[in-house]
This record gives C-alpha cells, sequence and structure tokens, in this order.
C-alpha cells in the first residue's frame, strides 16, 4: 500500500464521476500520471482499467459480467442458487455480502475501487432501464449475469422489491431490474462500512462513496410512493459528507488537485449542490433547497433575475404584450461545444412540429432585447449544461415556494424558454425541460394538444436506441426529470385529463398502477372488471401487497389489508393506515389511534397520516398525543391549516394562550375564510394581551357573516381594557404591570440615569397613548359597523360607553335611551334578570343627563331623567326590595335636588 499513489486513485475516483458530468475538452484533458512497474503488474489496475473503460463507454452489463465481477464472487457456488425463490435469492445476496466482506479484507485499496466500480455499474444500469433509457429488451436480470440461471427471475425480483419497499413504503409503478439497485446499494453500503472502520488509510480511502450511496438511496426515495423517514436519515448523513468532502471548490480541487480542472472543478461543486438541493425538494424542505441552489448558482458563474420586455407569444399577434425573460447580471461564456457537439441541433425543427399543433409560440418573440447596464437575456447566450441545469432548478423552487394556481406555471415560464431556446442540450436537460414545459402547457386550452404531442415523442424516444446511454446519463442524476414509471404514469393522466381512457388503461395497467386504473374503469362504469383484474394479478403475484390493498379499496374488505400486511411482513404501512381509516370509521377511535402510530412507526413522513392521528386520538379522548400528532403534520406540511387550528384549539383548551396566539396565526393564513377561525382567535389575542389583533378578528367575524355574528362579551372586555386605558392616556408614568417595570429596576439612582428613565418613561407613555386612541378608533368602527344594521341592548351599551370615551354626551345618552328601549317590552316587569339590566341602563342614562345639564345649564336633561324615573319606579314596583330599585329611587331624589337647585339659580326665580 506504501507504494500506490493516491493520485491514481483519485483518477479512478474521477473517472467513475466523470461519467455522469461531461469530460473536459480533449485538449485540455490532464495526462494520467505515470504507473510504477510494481503497479503495473499489479492485476487489479488491469480489472480496474477493463471496467471502467466498460463503463465510460455505456456497456454496463459487460462490466457486470467481466472479469472484475468473477474476481470479487470467485468463491461462491453458483449452482447452489438455481432456484426461482425468495428465500434463494435471499440466501445468494447474503452470499455475495459475504464474499465482498472477504475479498475487502486484504486492506488493498485498490479492492475498494474495484467493488465500488462493479456497484456504480450496476446502479447506472439500473438509471438506464428506469429513467435515462434507451430501454433495452434483451437486458438481462443481474442474477442471470452473475448466476447463469435462466429460470430464475420473478421471485428473485420479487425479492428485491421487498428490499427496496422495506423502509415503508410502495414502489410508485412498475421497474424492471430491481436487483441492480439492491446490489448497487449492498455493495456501497458494505464498502462504506469496511472504510469507516478504519482498515485503510484516510489518504486511500474514497470519498466520493458517499456521494454515490447519497444517489442510489435518492433514486430508491423517488421510487416509492411515500417519502420514507428511514431514508431521509440516512440521506442526511451523507449530504453531510458529501458537502464536507466537495461543497466548496477549495476542497474539490484540494482532493483531486491537478486531475480536476478549474472549470470542472467549478462544475463539481455545482453539481454537488445541484443533487443535495433536489434531495432537500424531494423532502419538502424549500428553505435548505433553496441555499442549495443559489450557491449551485454562484458556482455556475450565474447570477439570474426575471423581468418584462415587450414580445408577442402566437403566431398571429400583431400588437406587442408584456412578457417575462430570464437574464442575466453576468457575462455568459460560451457553451461547452465540444461537450455537446455528439448531440444534433435540432430544435429549429422541433419547434416546426410543435407550432403544427398551436398557434402559441414555444417561446415569445421579443420585439426589443435591452442590453443596458450589463443585463442580457438567457434566450440568445449559449449556456453551459451546469448552468442549463441550475436555471431549470428554480422551477422545483417555484413549484413548492408559489400558490398552486395558473401564475405558478407562468413563473417557470422565462426558466423553460431560456433553456428550451439553447441550440444544444445534454440529453436529460432536455428532457426535464420538456416535461415542464409538457406540465403547463397541459393546463391550458390552446396547448394542451401540443403538450399531449410532446409526451407521446416523449416517451417514444425511452426506447430510440440514439442517442446512446453514455450521452443520456449525463447530468441525469442533476435535473429532478422523472423515472420512466413515473413518467408513462404522469401520460397516462393527460391521456385520462384529454378523454382518451382507453389509451391510459393500456398504460395503467402495464405499469401496475393498479390505483389509476381503478379510476379509469369507474369512469368508464365498469368497475367489476377492474376488480376482476385484480383478483386475476393475484392468482399471478400472491405476495404482491399492492394488489391486495388495492383490492381491499375497491371492496372495502379489511381482510384484503390483513392479507397485505401478511405478504409484506407486517411492513406496509398502507394496509396500516387502511385498516386505521377503516377503525376510525367505525367509530373504533382507540384501535385506530394505535394502528396510525404502528404505520407511522413504518414511515413518519406521511403528513396525512399525523393528522389522522391526531384526530383519532382526540375522539379517544388523548389530548397530549392529538396534540404530538396535529403538531408532527405542520412540521412535515406547514400548509395545513386544519392541522394549526387543531393545535390552536387544544392550546386554547389547556390555556396555553401564548402557544395558541401563534397557532391561530399560522392557521389564519390558510383559513382566511373562516368565521369561527377568527372568533376563537380574537378570544385567544385579547387573553395574551394583542387588543389590536382582536379587534381585528372580531371586524373579520363581522364581514365574513354579514354583521350577524358577534361576542357581546368579548367586546365588553375590550371596552373596560380601553376604559381602563383611556382613564389614564395622559399619564406618561407606566403602570406597575407594565413591561418597563424592568427598565426602572436596572437603572441606577444617579442624576444622569434619573434623566435616562424619566426620557424611556415619557417615550413609552406617548407610544402607549398612540396606542390607545387606535384601540378606540378601531372599536368605535366596529360598534358603528354593528348599530347600521341594528342591534341589541349589549351592543347599544358599549356603543354608548364609547361615546364617553370620545366625550360625545349626547350620542352618548341617544345611545343609552336605544339600550333602555331594547331592554322594554311585556315581560319587563315580571323578569327579575331583564328588570336589573334595565334599571342599570336606565340610571347610566339618568347620569349622562345630569352630566349634560351641569355642562350647559339646562332643565330639559333633568325633567327627561325625572320623568323616566318616576315611570320605572311606578311600573317596577314589584321589584321594591332589589337593590337596583333603591338605586332608582336614590337618582330620582337626586334629580330632583337638582331641578331644585337649578330652579332657584334661573332669573326672576
Amino acid at each position: 500500500m506504501s507504494e500506490l499513489s493516491p493520485v491514481l486513485l483519485r483518477q479512478y475516483e474521477l473517472r467513475l464521476l466523470r461519467c455522469t458530468l461531461p469530460s473536459p475538452p480533449p485538449s485540455e484533458n490532464v495526462p494520467a500520471p505515470s504507473q510504477p512497474l510494481s503497479h503495473q503488474a499489479n492485476p487489479l489496475h488491469t480489472l480496474i482499467e477493463d471496467i471502467l473503460s466498460s463503463i465510460e463507454s455505456g456497456n454496463y452489463v459487460q462490466a457486470l459480467s467481466s472479469d472484475a465481477s468473477r474476481t470479487v464472487f470467485e468463491h461462491i457456488n453458483f449452482s447452489e442458487f438455481f432456484k426461482d425463490s425468495v428465500d434463494c435469492a435471499d440466501r445468494f445476496y447474503s452470499e455475495l455480502q459475504n464474499s465482498v466482506a472477504s475479498f475487502l479484507v486484504g486492506n488493498e485499496p485498490l479492492r475498494v475501487v474495484l467493488i465500488t466500480s462493479i456497484a456504480v455499474a450496476a446502479f447506472l444500469a439500473f438509471t438506464q432501464c428506469n429513467l435515462t433509457g434507451p430501454i433495452d429488451g434483451d437486458l438481462h436480470s443481474l442474477n442471470m449475469l452473475l448466476t447463469q440461471c435462466k429460470e430464475c427471475g420473478a421471485e428473485w425480483e420479487a425479492w428485491a422489491r421487498l428490499q427496496l419497499m422495506a423502509a415503508g413504503s410502495d414502489l410508485l409503478g412498475k421497474f424492471s431490474n430491481l436487483q441492480y439497485i439492491a446490489f448497487a446499494k449492498m455493495l456501497l453500503m458494505g464498502t462504506k462500512d469496511f472504510l469507516s472502520e478504519g482498515s485503510v488509510s484516510s489518504l486511500y480511502r474514497m470519498r466520493s462513496i458517499s456521494w454515490w450511496l447519497a444517489r442510489v438511496i435518492l433514486f430508491q426515495q423517488r421510487m416509492l410512493d411515500d417519502r420514507s423517514s428511514s431514508l431521509f436519515d440516512l440521506l442526511q448523513v451523507l449530504k453531510g459528507e458529501t458537502l464536507h468532502h466537495f461543497g466548496t471548490l477549495e476542497k474539490a480541487k484540494s482532493y483531486w488537485g491537478a486531475n480536476l480542472l478549474e472549470e470542472e472543478a467549478l462544475a463539481v461543486v455545482s453539481m454537488v449542490h445541484l443533487e443535495v438541493g433536489i434531495l432537500e425538494h424531494t423532502y419538502g424542505r424549500v428553505d435548505s433547497s433553496r441555499l442549495h441552489f443559489e450557491t449551485a448558482e454562484v458556482a455556475s458563474g450565474l447570477e439570474l433575475s426575471v423581468t418584462g420586455v415587450l414580445g408577442c407569444r402566437t403566431l398571429h399577434q400583431v400588437e406587442p404584450k408584456a412578457q417575462l425573460v430570464l437574464v442575466t447580471n453576468t457575462s455568459a461564456s460560451d457553451g461547452d461545444n465540444d461537450a455537446l457537439s455528439n448531440r444534433e441541433d435540432n430544435s429549429g425543427e422541433r419547434h416546426n412540429e410543435t407550432h403544427e399543433a398551436s398557434d402559441i409560440l414555444m417561446a415569445p418573440r421579443i420585439l426589443e432585447n435591452d442590453t443596458t447596464s450589463g443585463i442580457r437575456a438567457l434566450g440568445g447566450i449559449p449556456l453551459k449544461p451546469i448552468q442549463q441545469a441550475v436555471i431549470l432548478a428554480q422551477c422545483l423552487l417555484i413549484e413548492k415556494s408559489a400558490r398552486h394556481d395558473e401564475m405558478q406555471r407562468w413563473k417557470m415560464a422565462p426558466y423553460i424558454e431560456a433553456v428550451d431556446s439553447q441550440q444544444s442540450s445534454h440529453f436529460m436537460i432536455q428532457c426535464f425541460c420538456d416535461i415542464l414545459r409538457i406540465r403547463w402547457e397541459s393546463t391550458r386550452t390552446r396547448t394542451k394538444e401540443r403538450a399531449l404531442l410532446m409526451m407521446n415523442k416523449l416517451v417514444q424516444g425511452l426506447y430510440e436506441p440514439s442517442p446512446g446511454v453514455a450521452e443520456r446519463i449525463y447530468f441525469c442524476y442533476g435535473v429532478y426529470s422523472p423515472t420512466i414509471p413515473t413518467l408513462r404514469k404522469e401520460y397516462g393522466e393527460l391521456l385520462v385529463s384529454c378523454g382518451l381512457i382507453g389509451e391510459a388503461v393500456k398504460t395503467f395497467e402495464d405499469l401496475e398502477l393498479w390505483d389509476n386504473l381503478i379510476y379509469c374503469y369507474s369512469i368508464l362504469e365498469k368497475k367489476a372488471a377492474a376488480v376482476e383484474l385484480i383478483k386475476t394479478r393475484l392468482i399471478e403475484m400472491p405476495n404482491d401487497p399492492r394488489l391486495w390493498c388495492s383490492l381491499g379499496d375497491t371492496t372495502n374488505n379489511d381482510s384484503c389489508y390483513e392479507r397485505a400486511l401478511e405478504v409484506s411482513n407486517n411492513r406496509s404501512a398502507r394496509a396500516k393506515r387502511s385498516l386505521a381509516r377503516s377503525a376510525y370509521n367505525r367509530g373504533e377511535y382507540e384501535k385506530s389511534k394505535v394502528l396510525w402510530e404502528s404505520a407511522m412507526a413504518l414511515n413518519s413522513l406521511y403528513p396525512d397520516g399525523w393528522f389522522a392521528l391526531g384526530a383519532a386520538a382526540l375522539k379517544a379522548r388523548d389530548v397530549e398525543k392529538a396534540l404530538d400528532g396535529f403538531t408532527r403534520a405542520v412540521q412535515l406540511d406547514p400548509e395545513n391549516g386544519e392541522a394549526w387550528n387543531n393545535i390552536a384549539c387544544l392550546h386554547m383548551i389547556k390555556k396555553r394562550n401564548k402557544e395558541s396566539f401563534i397557532a391561530f396565526k399560522e392557521a389564519l393564513k390558510f383559513k382566511r375564510n373562516s368565521w369561527q377561525l377568527w372568533e376563537n382567535y380574537s378570544h385567544v389575542a385579547a387573553d395574551v394581551g394583542n387588543f389590536g389583533q382582536a379587534l381585528e378578528a372580531i371586524q373579520m367575524v363581522l364581514s365574513l357573516t354579514n354583521n350577524k355574528r358577534l361576542d357581546a362579551q368579548l367586546l365588553e372586555k375590550m371596552m373596560l381594557e380601553i376604559e381602563g386605558r383611556a382613564s389614564t392616556k395622559h399619564s406618561l408614568v407606566p403602570t406597575a404591570n407594565d413591561n418597563h417595570n424592568s427598565i426602572d429596576e436596572t437603572l441606577s439612582t444617579d442624576s444622569g440615569n434619573i434623566e435616562v428613565k424619566k426620557a424611556i418613561n415619557s417615550d413609552f407613555g406617548l407610544v402607549r397613548c398612540r396606542e390607545t386612541e387606535h384601540l378606540v378608533d378601531f372599536l368605535g368602527k366596529i360598534l358603528q359597523q354593528v348599530v347600521r344594521t341594528g342591534g341589541n341592548a349589549d351592543i347599544w351599551g358599549l356603543y354608548a360607553r364609547w361615546h364617553k370615551i370620545k366625550g360625545d354626551l349626547t350620542m352618548c345618552s341617544e345611545a343609552l335611551l336605544k339600550q333602555v328601549r331594547s331592554y322594554q317590552g311585556s315581560d319587563l316587569w315580571k323578569d327579575r334578570d331583564r328588570f336589573k339590566k334595565f334599571a342599570d341602563a336606565s340610571l347610566e342614562l339618568c347620569k349622562v343627563y345630569m352630566e349634560i345639564s351641569a355642562s350647559s345649564v339646562s332643565r330639559r336633561e333633568l325633567l327627561a331623567a325625572e320623568m323616566h324615573l318616576k315611570n320605572t319606579i311606578k311600573q317596577g314596583g314589584s321589584f321594591f326590595d332589589s337593590e337596583e330599585f333603591i338605586a332608582l329611587q336614590a337618582c330620582l331624589d337626586e334629580v330632583k335636588i337638582k331641578l331644585n337647585a337649578a330652579s332657584v339659580s334661573l332669573p326672576g326665580a
């Protein structure tokens, strides 16, 4: 090992990575370092050179069946595994693992390179079959390549399917040659574990193995119909290691040295951050994804922005309209023409073909291109492949962060059109660009037909031999292009939206997408045919849990879900979720809660599951578990307004007002039209002392209910607070309850600090006065809004008190008079509680009358008060023993005294 050059190992490592990244131009290629004779004599070098050459040329099957593979697995007796069964496959791959472990025991770094090369060959072969194409119908299964057993097939693939579904989710459709990715994952995991043991010196460790393993695990996640928590945890570890090794230009150049050119090093850094951004996007982590995409953008030499220019978007448009275009503030260098020269430039031909299906242009015809201030539109600038990938990654951010409406796709349009207008693009970059365009144009009536034609051509291109896989594999992990089953599923859904149900049925049946198939048969009113089809397939594949779950969904039979759990070794999260829903619908909430807990233990990244767990726990009166479930739901899906509302209500029940206030604010971002939510929010806001927000919420309740819903008790609480503030609004010294006590306590008593304290208290008093004035005005608007459409006695009472705060005693008396009249009626003199309210309002009215009389020196208000009090006392004689009746008599005596005094003071009296 001491004589082995680390530079040579790095070169082997870089050659593997260059299979997915364009190689530098031939004129700039760095010559391979010379090898000592001892290295040339090492047979492992020859094996590595052979397998790397096969991988670089796209002959992955040849690489897997080469002498290198036979050397690693030479001690396995393949004749013992000539049986098509899951058990036999399990024993075979266990033996492979043992063989790899034995092979690595020699602590020879070249052995690590050889094992990694075999794993990469298997992974790239799987990528060809399920992502890039061309789909090769003659590609042998992995077990046949290794064992030469022609009888081993379906059950071995079933074993691989179970390995991939061990993460707790079903596969999203029918994938081919699953053993390839299971084999690649097994080899890379085993090799990484070996390196982590420290048996190999850090100088000879292969750091890019974390990058390759992250690609494999992320591909596995993209094959599943749900996000897997176990895969997420593993990916976070691998992501951290990859960024630690290759996340910056300095680290990449330090690791590969002279083998890596400056421009290529920047492409590697951009690629790392692009793939990490895609990883975070897959799990819905928008902010983290944005950071990595921005880092990739900087490393690629771009500074993107969107602006508007005049242009035409249709063939026959005469008057130009404003169009969004993508621009860069940096001058883009020439594209990597050498790397792209092997791809035919047929963009013009493709554009002409698609024009026939629609009069909408593929890109707007710009009349004017402002190139001032260094800003250049990207439509006519040749972009490097990595720059094109960075531009398309911005569409992923828009998809996650923008509102899901028609404008969302239009925001993506400048990015799509910037790449689409390039003279040449790598195969996978152009495919992803086309997919984004298809998703956009399929939502518009005038371009839907063109989208269907483009999708049909895109699917057909998967089976065409040109371009070859070595060219297609470039950037396949740097763009979020859907897997082939996912792409064909989108094609089927597009066919359904166009009314071509028959064609869609064929596609879904071939992909084994039973739920989509059932939906199509339901549209055709042939649901029974779907059930029969699933039962027929169950005869052929009795151990497929997806089939059993689909049958259960169709027949509403829990035994089907139980059978799915049985054949999946209790690993089918979908079956457990279905059983949990069924138990909830039957009212068995405790059982439903237990089943949801079990399902979420298998896969904790299913937000709807956490919400359902919270609902079941709430019905089962387990408040803490319910709160935990709803909290986990919003952690995964922050836009779940229902979950935020439930969290707020649970905190409200437990008198946790601050937590409830925060949760209500989040809930209202997504459920602004719910008056119940606004009403609850108003109560919590008042409880935490945020009276401005409380009044805002009250106003929203009135608007949403057409002034029919108003909580008078809450307004009473608000009025008391405002009255208390208004009574001291001229004071600049804060009360004992104010938060500024801490300021007083921290200031010393010397003269300088006393002046500071006075200034702070003065500022605080002014702010508080302004806030009080704002609250008074806001409350008045609400009360005026209510009384315009009528109002009960409580509202008129509040309205009177508001006028009193404003200093308008005349309007106050009018409002109180209407409050008094609201209480009047035939039942007034029979209902003691109602009489008490009437008496209190009468007392307030008479007091205001006396205040008006005192300020205006008028007897009219006193006479009105006297008459009202005499009538009330006369008719309310049955309540003579009540405190209110006694108060009315005392008030009448006071009014008489004032009347006598007023009579004496009048001239001529």
